[in-house]
């Protein structure tokens, strides 16, 4: 049914998606346009963006949660900013069709310009068990459920007498060996660490970390010599490495495979299974009358306007890992487009927002091309790996690789004040440790209250003594 939301009455920039560059789309225009007697409108399901490099040191306790999110809003207070999943776009009536939260109604938005930056979401497999027993690490909370679950099951250990029980509450398995899963593995690897060695009923030896990749290397974005030697300082951790490897079913205890012959490698129990094998394009796409290429993704000029087989579609714009965009320095992925990453995002979304409003003027646009920086990574404090290209090539590990991660996402994550609160983060973390506390419950808030508030059975009073009879 038709939803009661009420729209500014203004020509309107739409913009699908408020991440990496929803946000800073939003934020090269809304001035602009409202000046021009327009609006920029910006829908998500979420009211803020998520920095997502940040989310393995959120798992790991080092940042606080709430920290590496950036309020939509607050930062965006010339903009028009509406909580909602779009399903549907009809470029050729200028509309798109909004899913509200919290009610079955829709809305219709009509638009003059669209810009179609949803991202991407985890690509899966039908792997047996992989829906009911895995979790991702790409939203904020799951990186706040994968601490609570690590620091949980530490804790059941401790006390469980089924020795299979324990083993398997100690086990924790990371599928996928891109930069997502390694710094995800290592941080976590901490996590339990530092929480083992306060608790005296579990000792380090007892807890398997087990990373999966199914690829022969992992870290593509490292040189081969780095990406060896981030597998010795795993495997020196006591983190398991299993290369040529893949996850066949998860159904009881994990199954897995070597590849490619497909034959039987290692069977055993895990409760926590992390997935961070990968992403795909957000299928919002397919709701659309865009064109798509091959991988799923919007096809983009290099001005990133969207363009198709019958040339470009007017007022219709695309970035990020939604979009297919051609690389001009000849570094991309093997099809010629972009790599899928917050470096590209970032700098897309800000070539896009002079390109909209240039063509608002009929000025010449500026085609997309950026040579890739490089790559950092942080293992935990004061370890980690990387691969900096901004004056010929340095390649770092240990802890000036780790000073160069946090340096540069401490740069990189939006708004002044968000990098304040990541600051104060990093230095008290620095004096005071990591925090190893458990959040209990957040998946059921209420259930303290309903336990005092449910009625409580009566106890039965005890039997009356025998009425004594006076003596005669």
């Amino acid at each position: 049914m038709p939803s009661s939301i009420e729209l500014v009455d203004r020509p309107r920039v739409l913009i699908a998606g408020g991440g990496y560059v929803g946000l800073y789309v939003a934020l090269g225009l809304q001035k602009k346009i409202a000046q021009a007697g327009g609006i920029v409108t910006v829908v998500d399901p979420m009211p803020y963006m998520t920095y997502q490099p940040f989310l393995p040191e959120v798992a790991g306790g080092n940042i606080e949660a709430r920290h590496v999110v950036v309020p939509l809003r607050r930062t965006l207070p010339q903009a028009e900013v509406i909580q909602g999943s779009i399903v549907a776009v009809d470029h050729a009536k200028r509309t798109a069709t909004v899913q509200l939260p919290g009610n079955e109604g829709t809305a219709e938005i009509p638009y003059v310009d669209i810009v179609v930056a949803a991202g991407a979401i985890t690509r899966t497999f039908p792997i047996p068990g992989l829906a009911e027993k895995g979790i991702g690490n790409k939203t904020i909370e799951e990186a706040i459920a994968l601490r609570n679950q690590v620091l949980e099951r530490i804790e059941f250990a401790s006390t469980a007498a089924d020795p299979a029980e324990r083993a398997a509450a100690l086990t924790f398995v990371v599928v996928g060996g891109g930069f997502a899963g390694i710094e995800t593995i290592t941080e976590l690897e901490d996590l339990a660490r530092s929480t083992v060695a306060k608790n005296g009923r579990v000792k380090q030896e007892e807890v398997r970390f087990v990373l999966v990749e199914a690829m022969g290397r992992i870290m593509p974005e490292v040189t081969p010599e780095q990406a060896e030697w981030v597998v010795e300082h795993l495997r020196s951790r006591g983190i398991e490495v299993l290369l040529n490897t893949s996850l066949a079913n998860a159904e009881g205890a994990l199954q897995l495979i070597n590849m490619p012959d497909k034959s039987p490698a290692q069977e055993f129990a895990a409760d926590t299974l992390i997935w961070c094998a990968g992403v795909q394009a957000n299928p919002l796409v397919r709701s659309t009358d865009f064109p798509l290429e091959p991988r799923g993704r919007i096809r983009t000029l290099p001005d990133l306007r969207i363009a198709g087989d019958e040339g470009i579609v007017e007022n219709a714009w695309a970035a990020g890992d939604v979009a297919a965009v051609p690389d001009l320095t000849g570094k991309g992925l093997p099809d010629g487009t972009c790599v899928p990453n917050a470096q590209h995002a970032l700098r897309q979304a800000k070539v896009l927002a002079k390109n909209l409003w240039a063509s608002r003027w009929d000025r010449p646009l500026e085609d997309y091309k950026h040579k890739n920086l490089g790559a950092v990574a942080g293992f935990g404090p004061w370890k980690g790996v990387a691969n900096i290209n901004i004056v010929g090539h340095i390649g770092l590990r240990g802890p000036l690789a780790w000073v160069a991660h946090r340096g540069y996402h401490g740069l990189a994550i939006p708004t002044l004040e968000r990098k304040f609160r990541v600051g104060l983060d990093w230095l008290s973390a620095l004096f005071a440790g990591r925090d190893n506390t458990p959040l209990e419950n957040l998946d059921n808030p209420r259930a303290a209250f309903v336990a005092a508030a449910s009625p409580k059975p009566q106890t039965p009073a005890p039997p009356a003594e025998p009425a004594k009879v006076p003596a005669q």
